[in-house]
């Protein structure tokens, strides 16, 4: 039974089977085979080429550490996510939006786990396009209790290099739930970082397709066991 696909820098496609993301080093592996280190980088110091398809993506790796980023949390007051990633592991996750419906089901799963999840030593943060009033309105629906961030300009879904040009049928869509912000009418491919103080990636999963989403069991599973290596 495959869990789904990680995706490597060229917009290679790695199956990952759920025996091989239970086990941790076969999980981890690919990742640390290219590990390279990187220093923080400017959203202002980098170019995008945007890619058409979800598959051409060339999202960071295991082994990098994640640019510095500035986002708006449910009130629309700037969020330092380097700075709360410094303060405990990290749980990184980034969604299309509170209006698709897989999104929401992925919400609701992390909403189950997080007790365990915090008490293992974890944040979770939860990255979407969605404007600031639009995370505030998903956090009380589904009573979350964890952190929701909005990318609604995209900066962070470039450097993090999982954005891509979105299909026709979300053009009208994405201007009205980004407040405008997202000029380029870009979606990112949903994933799942494990960061550790550092904000080195330690676990990544990354589905072109939008409807696979990692099971909330499996990711509690893997992330007590990366605890023991951060």
């Amino acid at each position: 039974m495959k869990a789904g696909k990680m995706i490597g820098r060229r917009g290679m496609l790695i199956s990952v089977s759920m025996g091989m993301l239970l086990s941790l080093p076969a999980a981890t592996a690919w990742g640390q085979q290219m590990e390279r280190k990187t220093a923080l980088i400017p959203v202002e110091s980098t170019s995008y080429t945007i890619p058409q398809q979800p598959e051409d993506i060339s999202p960071l790796l295991n082994g990098e550490a994640i640019p510095m980023v500035m986002l708006k949390d449910v009130s629309g007051k700037e969020f330092d996510l380097n700075k709360a990633v410094a303060n405990k592991p990290t749980i990184l996750i980034f969604y299309r939006g509170g209006w698709c419906p897989f999104c929401s089901r992925q919400l609701s799963g992390l909403q189950e786990i997080v007790p365990v999840l915090e008490k293992s030593g974890y944040q979770l943060i939860a990255v979407s396009t969605d404007k600031p009033e639009g995370l505030k309105q998903a956090a009380m629906k589904q009573q979350l209790s964890y952190t929701l961030l909005s990318d609604a300009d995209m900066k962070a879904s470039k450097l993090f290099g999982l954005a891509y040009k979105a299909p026709k049928a979300y053009w009208e869509i994405l201007p009205k739930t980004t407040g405008g912000m997202d000029t380029d009418l870009l979606l990112p491919v949903p994933s799942v970082f494990i960061l550790d103080r550092k904000g080195v990636i330690h676990f990544e999963y990354i589905n072109p397709d939008f409807k696979q989403r990692l099971n909330p069991e499996l990711l509690k599973v893997v992330a007590e066991q990366i605890y023991k290596e951060l």
